[in-house]
Parts: C-alpha cells; sequence; structure tokens
C-alpha cells in the first residue's frame, strides 16, 4: 500500500492506522486510492500530492482559474477527455500541458502520445483532482454554441419566420421516431437538460415571449435567463418535452402534468413537467429531481447540535405527529424526506401519500394523489391505516378533515410526517386548532414543530471574515444572550464577535454564495405547554413557554450559523425577518 505508507512518513496517519487499514484493505474490492477516499483518512487533496510525488509529476491545482480557449480545448476531444480522465490546460507554443487524474494510466498515457503524434506537440502532465476534472469539463460545452449550432439546423426542418407549427404532423415524424438522436429539436432539448443538471438547477421555466423564447434556470432559489430562441422554436421543443412525458400535444388550453427519467453524465435525473396556458402559447417547467443531491444527511440540511437532539429524542418515539412548517419554498418536504430515511428499516412499513411524489425512496410505499378521481389526502389516508404501516408521509395537512385523520392516525400507534403552511412552529398550533383539531388532542399527537427557512449558503473557497457593524454586533450579542444556559452548552460562543461576507471566485461563479441551507427552530411538546394549551391557550403564553423550554428560534439559529461561516449575517437577517423583534 505505496499511499498509505506515504501518509505515515507525511505524520497524516499513525503506523497503527495503517497496519488497521492494510487488513481492512484485504477485502475491499477496488483499488488503495478508492479504499482511502471511502475511509475518510484523508481529503483529495493530500492524496493527490502524495501521487504527483510518486509519479515526479507536479500537482495542479487552480483550474478553476484557467480560461481556456476553443482551440485548446479541440486539442484533447471531450469523449478522449472524460474516458480517460486527461484534459488540456494550455497551449504554450508546441507544449501542450495536460492534467491527469490518473497518472499511472498506461491507456491514458499511450493515448496522449497518439493525439501528440497526431498534432505534432509534445506535452507537460500535471496531476489533477477528481472534483477539479468533473468541473473542468463543463467548459466543453456552452449552452449558446452548442443550441446555435442546433437552431441552424432547425431553420432549415421548420423554415424561418412566424410559420405555425403542425401538430399533426410533427406529432407523427416525432413518434415515428423519424428524428434520430442528432435531430435539431431533440439536441436542443437535450441540451437544455444537461446544462440544468451540470449547473445544478432546481427547475427550468421555458416561457413564451411576443418575438422569442426565454429559457431560465432557477439556481439556489434564484431564477437567472439562459437563453433566448426565436419564438418560432416554442411549439416544437414543446412539443418534444410533452412527448418525453407522455402528454397530449394537441391540447394547449388546459394544464398538464407529467414527468420521464433520463441518464445525464451516467446519473438518473428525474424530471418532472407542468404546462401551463398563457396568452402567447404554453409556459412550461421542469422540477429537476437528482435523487443523490436532494436526499441528505440531518447535518447537510442545517439540523445540527441541540435542534438534531430534540428532533432525534421526538422521532424516536412510537408514535406521534412531527411537522415541519413554513412558507411554499422554505425546504419541508426535504426536510420530511431526510427524516424518512432516517427512519426507514426493513422491519417497518412506511406508506407515503404525496402530491407529487419528488424522490423515489427504495423500501417505501409511495403513492401519488389524484384529487382529478376523488383520490387526495383525506381518501388517501382512510386506506393508508388499513395497509398496516408504521410511519405514514402525509404531503401537507390541507383541511380539516386531513387534519382530523392525521391526529387520529397519531394517536392510534403510528409515526405521522406531514407539512403546514404556518410561519413558524408556533403557529402549528393555532392551525391544527383552526381546522377544528380539538385543544385536547393536539397535545396527544404532536411530538415536535419544526419551523424552517432556506439561507444561501457562503462559498467556503472566497468568503471573508470580519467585524461587523456595531448595531449588527449588539443584535448578535443580545439575541445569544437570551439562549438558557443549558443550550449555550451546545455551541462555542466567541469572545470576539466576527461574521462572514461573500466576495465571489470562479468556484461560485463569482457569487460569493454557493447553495442553500436551513434556519430552523424545533418546538417539542412539553407537560407545561399541554397545560397551556387545554387551560389557557393563547399564542403569547405558547411563545413564553417556548422560550422558558429553551427553544432556538429561527433568527438565532440563523446568527448561530453567521458566526459559523456558514451564512452570512445579512442572509441570517433576511430569512428571519419576521422576528426581528
Amino acid at each position: 500500500m505505496v499511499l498509505t505508507q506515504k501518509l505515515v512518513e507525511k505524520n497524516k496517519i499513525t503506523k497503527e492506522q495503517a497496519q488497521e487499514l492494510q487488513k481492512e484493505f484485504a477485502n475491499f474490492q477496488g483499488s488503495e486510492e478508492s479504499f482511502l477516499f471511502a475511509k475518510k483518512i484523508v481529503n483529495e487533496e493530500d492524496i493527490n500530492a502524495i501521487k504527483a510525488e510518486i509519479c515526479n509529476i507536479p500537482y495542479f491545482d487552480k483550474i478553476e482559474l484557467l480560461e481556456v480557449s476553443s482551440d485548446v480545448l479541440s486539442m484533447i476531444p471531450e469523449d478522449s477527455a472524460r474516458f480517460y480522465k486527461i484534459i488540456p490546460l494550455a497551449l504554450n507554443g508546441d507544449v501542450l500541458d495536460v492534467g491527469i487524474v490518473e497518472p499511472d494510466n498506461i491507456k491514458a498515457r499511450e493515448v496522449l502520445n497518439f493525439l501528440s503524434r497526431q498534432n505534432k506537440i509534445k506535452y507537460n502532465t500535471y496531476v489533477i483532482n477528481e472534483n477539479s476534472f468533473k468541473s473542468f469539463l463543463k467548459k466543453y460545452r456552452d449552452i449558446k454554441e452548442e443550441v446555435g449550432k442546433a437552431l441552424v439546423d432547425l431553420e432549415k426542418e421548420l423554415g424561418a419566420g412566424d410559420e405555425r407549427f403542425d401538430f399533426d404532423a410533427q406529432e407523427n415524424k416525432l413518434k415515428a421516431d423519424k428524428f434520430s438522436e442528432d435531430a435539431p429539436i431533440i439536441k436542443m432539448v437535450a441540451v437544455i437538460l444537461r446544462h440544468a443538471v451540470d449547473g445544478g438547477a432546481s427547475d427550468i421555466h421555458i416561457e413564451p415571449e411576443e418575438k422569442q423564447m426565454r429559457v431560465r434556470f432557477r439556481m439556489d432559489g434564484n431564477l437567472f435567463s439562459s437563453l433566448f430562441l426565436p419564438i418560432h422554436t416554442h411549439a416544437p421543443i414543446v412539443a418534444r418535452i410533452k412527448i418525453l412525458s407522455n402528454l397530449r400535444i394537441d391540447e394547449t388550453r388546459i394544464p398538464q402534468d407529467g414527468r420521464f427519467g433520463a441518464k445525464i453524465d451516467n446519473k438518473s435525473i428525474d424530471f418532472r413537467v407542468s404546462t401551463f396556458p398563457t396568452k402567447l402559447g404554453e409556459k412550461v417547467v421542469i422540477r429537476v429531481l437528482d435523487p443523490t443531491e436532494n436526499l441528505k444527511s440531518y447535518e447537510e440540511i442545517g439540523l445540527s447540535k441541540y435542534n438534531l437532539v430534540v428532533l432525534k429524542e421526538s422521532v424516536s418515539k412510537p408514535f406521534g405527529l412531527i411537522l415541519a412548517t413554513g412558507p411554499t419554498g422554505s425546504g419541508k418536504t426535504t426536510t420530511l424526506y431526510t427524516i424518512l430515511r432516517e427512519l426507514n428499516k426493513p422491519d417497518v412499513n412506511v406508506v407515503t401519500l404525496e402530491d407529487p411524489i419528488e424522490y423515489f425512496i427504495p423500501g417505501v410505499n409511495q403513492s401519488q394523489v389524484r384529487p382529478e378521481i376523488g383520490y387526495d389526502f383525506s381518501q388517501g389516508l382512510r386506506s393508508v391505516v388499513r395497509q398496516d404501516p408504521d410511519i405514514i408521509m402525509v404531503g401537507e395537512i390541507r383541511d380539516e378533515e386531513s387534519a382530523s385523520l392525521a391526529t387520529h392516525a397519531a394517536l392510534t400507534g403510528h409515526i405521522v410526517l406531514s407539512t403546514l403552511h404556518t410561519n413558524n412552529a408556533i403557529g402549528s398550533i393555532s392551525r391544527l386548532i383552526d381546522m377544528k383539531v380539538k385543544p385536547f388532542l393536539v397535545p396527544a399527537t404532536l411530538n415536535i414543530a419544526i419551523g424552517q427557512r432556506l439561507a444561501h449558503t457562503l462559498c467556503p473557497y472566497c468568503k471573508q471574515k470580519v467585524r461587523p457593524v456595531k448595531e449588527v454586533e449588539n443584535e448578535i450579542i443580545r439575541q445569544l444572550n437570551d439562549l438558557p444556559e443549558k443550550i449555550r452548552s451546545y455551541f462555542e460562543l466567541p469572545k470576539e464577535i466576527f461574521v462572514y461576507k461573500p466576495k465571489g471566485c470562479p468556484k461560485c461563479n463569482m457569487k460569493g454564495e454557493k447553495g442553500r441551507v436551513g434556519v430552523f427552530e424545533v418546538l417539542k411538546m412539553t407537560p407545561e405547554l399541554e397545560r397551556i394549551i387545554i387551560e389557557d391557550y393563547s399564542t403569547a403564553n405558547i411563545a413564553a413557554e417556548t422560550k422558558k423550554q429553551g427553544m432556538i428560534t429561527m433568527r438565532q439559529d440563523g446568527l448561530i450559523k453567521a458566526l459559523e461561516g456558514i451564512i452570512s449575517v445579512e442572509e441570517a437577517f433576511r430569512v428571519t425577518e419576521e422576528q426581528k423583534i
């Protein structure tokens, strides 16, 4: 184990650890490098630096800062680059600098020698890491250039100008597969989908305007215009998406919903499609569902420390209601999926009612409600309880009937997970009572209510540590001083207040922020809270009790994340604006 021995020499691991690893590696199916990554012994940078030293090749770690021209990219075709994990970095005269992920790969060396002879150049190699390599591959793809080429072919296919799209003719043409995989429409749709996945977009918006069609991607909660196409391309692109989703392409007067799957870069991605008729034509929104990106751990969604302790205590109970609350787009469903993933074991029967099903979870019986045929949440709940479930997830408690059924299911020995549209965790109690759930049933059924918002996370590569202005510092101190002593033990409160601000670098596309994380408050049921709900119910009394029991508010959780450098202090204030008092 050459890499392991080098790690010992560099004091990255001890000899005892190396011996233990050697025993485990004997039963591992894969390379030593894969084994070390799987064990999370060291980070990728350390491994690649050691590989470079062993092979006597320099290590290159500034790939994101490179501006590579199309001429340089053409020196190594994308297919070869992807298969052999080699990329062109720069061309200096007749010498090509090449990045290589696996410097000991003989086949990759042979390909480089062939390309060298073919292009009559020399080459220098540099070791690069896997993540930088994957990021670099996107440089081969420019959405405007790729779609532009397909558009030229499409003009020949359909003709330019305002020519109307013949649905019948094109439906037959598409369904008969007379369009090859290289056909313009198929290519344009494929490019749009692939760029959405590559860019980490959660949604694609395809919108007709008066003289053009606009394509926008939603990334980290914000919409960005990515592409404008001639208006006459709108109808055939929508038709292609409808056929993929098994929707009627001749029906443009009413909304339609569908779904399809595709493999992109060897990843299975689900696309959920919704069409909506507008004055200028059909608007299409495609939700991008990548199971590998969205089924996350508690820590990854932002639940940690005291909040996580309270959550784990509550979900370990044999029955009861667990609610995720917040406005639309606050990440409630993701939180429920995370809890569901932790609870999903071979010895329990898990059944869900969803509208729509966001992600497929192996081992979970997921059901799509269809209100148009009478199969709504209330009807589904009646059927679910006859399926001998241990855990039930209901997408949303929407009305009095579903609220009554959910609370009774929680009373009769089931764990029930659901969402409510309220501003905070405290509001869930009022909302249930408004839905005619008797007050004495609320404490008997409700285990916890989770209030949440989504905040933009700072780019870890370029965030800057700064002192806050006096007003902000005073607010941080005031909020943290309100934390009870028993809660403070979960946090390392600093003696000096520092926060972080976004700067911008190539790794975050100069935005300074990358990704989103939840800001939470977790309300748990206590005997005193139970007494207040039954005897002296008011929002003010409940709020006073939650403070006494030590509930961390969303604003406090946001400010703690700001001090830890996860989000900016401005973002913490923005997402918890209603809690400023």
